[in-house]
């Protein structure tokens, strides 16, 4: 279904995105959100020509036209009975220690047994007005910490409370390649890929400042190809950052199936080259995390082990361990 308006005074010089959220309020779908994914996504046509730039500004008099997608009906989710590793909890928050392959949030393709859905069985018990929501998500390949806050207004607090200067979000990642410096910062901006809506790309002038820093924790020469174990701390928190920061700068992680290059073809070793070939996931676990507590004002610290693919594949590479 097509929207069509025609702008006036009080559209000129506003950005395309806040034009449609004016005339659009009446459209339950369209959040800012929304309605930048649908701009980029070549929904939106001024004057007959598409637009693809958010940041693209109205004039008066221009016709603007919205192919306003078909709405799926919002389903209901469930609660299911699945194990979840709880590492940390208090009245307002827990924290789970998520395995890799386990999506976080039921979504079109993975509509149960999603990490949401153990969240929603444990809750049963759970004070009136309380409720699981998940602060923050890992990719389905990636493993480690999920923090869950039990209200809506927690929720908020501690999204502030890890975005704080002194919060902690550490990473570790087996990456290719020969990481020269100690420790570094990785500055690159990152966009969605206007190709594949899946991507995520790099660089220096266009999309969102994003910092992550990295520490070199042990590497290997691996002829050809070199291997290295990677602390990884987001200083922000974008979508796929750490893979698509550590893949720009020529050290992409170890089985990532969206980032990733073949590098174990360069691999001397033919048990390894193999090893390294059948890896089934991106060897990336969130490790650690740390942040002032939004209640009781105390510094949370929760830390968790990587799995035992991780430390298998550490060892089988011959990096010392962890």
């Amino acid at each position: 279904m097509n929207r069509a308006f025609v702008t006036d005074r009080g559209d000129a010089g506003r950005r395309l995105d806040l034009v449609l959220r004016r005339h659009l309020a009446a459209v339950d779908s369209a959040t800012r959100t929304r309605l930048q994914a649908w701009i980029g996504a070549g929904r939106v046509s001024v004057n007959g020509r598409a637009v693809l730039r958010v940041a693209a500004r109205a004039a008066l008099g221009d016709r603007v036209v919205v192919a306003l997608p078909d709405e799926r009906p919002r389903q209901v989710m469930t609660a299911e009975r699945l194990p979840l590793t709880v590492v940390y909890e208090d009245d307002w928050l827990l924290a789970i220690d998520k395995p890799a392959g386990i999506v976080v949030h039921p979504a079109f393709r993975n509509t149960t047994g999603t990490v949401m859905n153990a969240l929603l069985w444990r809750a049963r018990s759970w004070p009136p007005g309380t409720r699981p929501s998940i602060v923050g998500r890992l990719d389905k390949l990636t493993s480690g910490l999920v923090v869950v806050a039990k209200t809506s207004a927690m929720h908020a607090a501690l999204q502030r409370a890890l975005g704080a200067a002194d919060a902690v979000k550490d990473y570790l990642a087996i990456v290719y390649g020969r990481v020269a410096r100690a420790r570094g910062r990785i500055e690159l901006r990152l966009a969605k890929d206007r190709r594949d809506r899946r991507r995520v790309v790099a660089s220096t002038t266009e999309g969102a400042p994003s910092l992550t820093r990295y520490e070199r924790l042990a590497g290997i020469a691996a002829p050809k190809a070199g291997l290295a174990v990677l602390r990884c701390s987001l200083a922000t928190g974008r979508p796929h950052q750490i893979r698509v920061h550590l893949a720009a700068s020529g050290w992409p992680i170890v089985g990532d199936p969206l980032y990733g290059e073949p590098r174990w073809n360069l691999v001397v070793d033919p048990a390894l080259a193999e090893l390294l070939r059948g890896f089934p996931r991106q060897a990336l676990h969130a490790c650690r995390t740390a942040f002032v507590h939004p209640m009781t004002r105390a510094r949370v610290e929760i830390e968790v082990p990587p799995p035992s693919d991780f430390e298998q594949l550490v060892r089988a590479t011959g990096l010392p361990s962890l």
